[in-house]
């Protein structure tokens, strides 16, 4: 704002070409409620209000855009926005790819939906679009799992599969995810998320779209997918426990308000856990996530209610998943603490890795995405197998040919790739109870293990500096900064391999191009630095080794751990200087 002749405030004004925008948007909206919403939001506007003059810019100066995570953002009214008319749009793009760039006659689509706002709705509508296009529709009759629709896509031998769901994003959220199968993908793609070049082909057919009211919607036709799809996925992933192993153990089991209880206590019940405590202001699906700031296990805070529990019934294991049970995170009892904690993703990765080659002899690959730790990698090389690195995501990890197991840190595990080519945290659940299980019959624990894992092949400690910005243009100029300047030492080790990744000569990864660059020092001390692909932030993955003498003690070893917090935190602050930042 700025002064008039007479000294006040002249009011905030809204941009003519965005009000033009907003009121084509309103003519040809076809949700009543977003229609409502954004008539509201433009009066508001035009009468000098700020906030709304902020929202309807933010709304209308962009577009979502349809990459390999599909859609997602906050739900409202406008094409920067999660809302039916944008849905419509990314549904008849999708049936035009199936139809028209691949020619695939009456492809089978299977869709599902999570317990967040309009998650339904949009599922409902996809279905509707999709089946008058001329696909064959399977729709879940009712929320559930991610995992449960990649598994169909593989089961049923769909053509594509679509979940409606924003994962652990914050409750404004929401989001559109894609797999492809059957003739539209190759065997290493069936039940995988989209990667280019198909995201891009997707993305051409959604922007050719047209008037989203003109999009003819069926009133009939497909299929709704009850239980027997859940009976089939839970008989395939409750084959993996090991039927003659313990079961004697006390687990805690939190769904994050989400949609995982259901299917985790029917798969604990199934094979045999028989003692398992939900946290009970967790357990049921709220789209408003009351207990949590943020309703992702890793956050801060997130386990407090599940950890409360566990010290009651003096548990043996948390189990947390996500809201829309893809992810797992497990917290035990840590003896160098003496308390409580969350394993980290590398932790946990490591952990069920090592399990699967030893307790159910997994022979294949296990593969890890570029900034997950490197100690899975010593484990499986020690047992005569082949580790994979692969892009970040499980679009990619679950594409290494041969695959047998992968995860990323940032808690995804994929522990049974011919049933679920994704990330699945039901079926990893399944072997975190087993392994507590087998830990309390053996009178060890898990962190126990970890300590045998370092004492084998180093103690490895990871951790993630995440910077947030306002303005996106701070990331890419943070990372020109990076590469101009590049740190010679890190925790005062000489810098021995600094590595472009989008340039394309890869020489430690054999990497296909992505935006990131790796430092590797003479130390072995890792930084590998990337900006989010779902999030307005620069990450830099950190990861420190420490030899472990032979013999070392229990408080040896926590000395040890404690000097690799440490280490960690000082790099931290490298980096944030190497960066610019306070």
């Amino acid at each position: 704002m700025t002064p008039d002749d007479g000294g006040a405030p002249s009011p905030a004004l809204l941009d003519p070409a965005l009000h033009e925008r907003a009121e084509a948007w309103i003519a040809d909206d076809p949700d009543p409620a977003t229609r409502a919403a954004l008539t509201s939001l433009l009066e508001q506007a035009l009468a000098g209000g700020e906030p709304a003059i902020e929202e309807i810019t933010d709304a209308f100066s962009g577009e979502l855009e349809f990459g390999t995570a599909g859609l997602r953002g906050k739900m409202g009214p406008g094409p920067n926005r999660m809302n039916r008319a944008v849905v419509s749009c990314a549904a008849r793009g999708l049936a035009d790819h199936l139809l028209g760039d691949l020619s695939l006659p009456e492809p089978l689509v299977v869709i599902g939906y999570d317990a967040r706002y309009n998650s339904q709705d949009f599922a409902r509508t996809s279905a509707a679009i999709l089946t008058a296009a001329g696909c064959r529709v399977r729709l879940l009759e009712r929320h559930g799992p991610t995992p449960l629709v990649a598994f169909a896509v593989r089961h049923l031998e769909a053509d594509a599969g679509i979940v409606v769901t924003a994962s652990h994003n914050p409750p404004a959220d929401n989001g559109y995810k894609v797999y492809l199968g059957g003739r539209a993908a190759d065997a290493n793609g069936r039940g995988v998320q989209i990667v280019p070049p198909s995201d891009g082909q997707i993305a051409a057919r959604i922007a050719a779209v047209g008037p989203a009211s003109a999009i003819p919607l069926a009133e009939m036709g497909w299929e709704l997918l009850g239980d027997q799809l859940r009976e089939d996925y839970l008989a395939a992933i409750c084959a993996l426990p090991d039927p003659d192993g313990p079961r004697q153990v006390r687990i805690v089991h939190t769904a994050m308000h989400g949609v995982g209880t259901e299917t985790a206590l029917a798969a604990l019940a199934r094979t045999g856990f028989a003692e398992v405590h939900t946290v009970a202001k967790q357990a049921d699906p709220d789209p408003d996530f009351p207990t949590v700031s943020f309703p992702n296990p890793e956050e801060p805070g997130a386990i407090d209610l599940a950890l409360e529990l566990a010290r009651t019934v003096e548990a043996d294991v948390v189990i947390a998943n996500d809201p829309d049970a893809d992810r797992c995170a497990a917290a035990v009892q840590d003896q160098h603490l003496g308390d409580w904690r969350m394993l980290t993703g590398d932790e946990l990765g490591v952990l069920l890795g090592d399990h699967l080659i030893r307790r159910h002899g997994y022979e294949g690959v296990l593969a890890r995405s570029i900034v997950s730790s490197r100690w899975v990698d010593r484990v499986v090389q020690h047992a005569g197998l082949e580790p994979a690195t692969t892009l970040t995501g499980f679009k990619w990890i679950t594409r290494a040919p041969g695959i047998v197991y992968g995860y990323e840190e940032a808690i995804g595990y994929c522990v049974l790739p011919e049933v679920v080519r994704d990330k699945d945290g039901l079926s990893a659940a399944l072997v975190v109870a087993e392994m507590a299980a087998l830990a309390r019959a053996e009178g060890t624990t898990l962190i126990d293990r970890l300590d045998e894992l370092a004492a084998e092949h180093g103690l490895f400690a990871t951790s993630q500096l995440s910077i947030r910005v306002e303005d996106l243009a701070v990331i890419p100029a943070m990372m020109r900064q990076l590469r101009t300047s590049p740190p010679t030492q890190l925790l005062g080790s000489a810098v021995t391999t600094t590595e472009d990744l989008s340039d394309g000569s890869v020489r430690t990864t054999g990497l296909p191009p992505t935006e990131g660059l790796l430092l590797l020092s003479a130390e072995d001390t890792r930084v590998v630095v990337r900006p989010s692909g779902t999030e307005p932030k620069l990450k830099c993955y950190l990861e420190v080794v420490q030899h472990v003498p032979a013999g070392t003690s229990p408080a040896e070893m926590t000395r040890l751990r404690a000097r690799s917090g440490e280490r960690l935190d000082q790099l931290q602050d490298e980096l944030r200087e190497a960066l610019g930042q306070p």
